[in-house]
């Protein structure tokens, strides 16, 4: 038995090491498409060098996204509605825009929760009021609102304005 755990604990060593090695590669050997738009990403708290890179490359540009609501369209972060004659008949499926984008923005919430204490302090009350599952979406709309409001002004993440949100 001791043997087998000794074997299994150098393996898992090795294992560290070189998914440490890979991780620690990748940001290095990725082209980052504009610098100042990755360091504006990488503003967010939450939101570190390879999600800011995985963001930057399934939106490409965010010119092309005229107002805030097609970029969340887009990210898959609300639901499409169904309108017929100004009559709203319900929502028509989630299946719109990127997935990975949906992830991206989810982990970015979950992230932000844990590196922030006003970001905690609003979640409460989102959980309270929503749900833990609604709230936890409705961060990843807002910080997906605010990363398009940040990439079109051309300004750094401020925290204050997403809390108070």
């Amino acid at each position: 038995m001791r043997k087998t755990l000794a074997v299994e604990v150098s393996l898992s060593d090795h294992s560290d090491k070189v998914l440490g090695a890979g991780d620690l590669s990748i940001p290095r050997s990725a082209k980052a498409p504009d610098v100042q738009t990755f360091s504006r990403f990488q503003s967010v708290p939450g939101i570190g060098k390879i999600l800011a890179l995985g963001l930057l490359s399934e939106m490409q540009d965010s010119a092309r996204f005229p107002r805030v609501q097609d970029f969340v369209s887009y990210c898959r972060l609300v639901k499409c509605a169904k309108e017929a004659n100004g009559k709203r008949l319900g929502t028509s499926g989630k299946k719109i825009g990127t997935v990975p984008l949906r992830w991206a923005f989810a982990e970015a919430a979950v992230l932000f929760l844990r590196h922030t204490q006003p970001g905690k302090e609003y979640f409460t009350t989102l959980a309270h009021k929503h749900g833990k599952a609604t709230a936890l979406t409705v961060r990843a709309h807002e910080l997906g609102r605010a990363v398009y409001s940040m990439l079109t002004r051309e300004h750094a993440f401020d925290l204050n304005r997403v809390v108070s949100a």
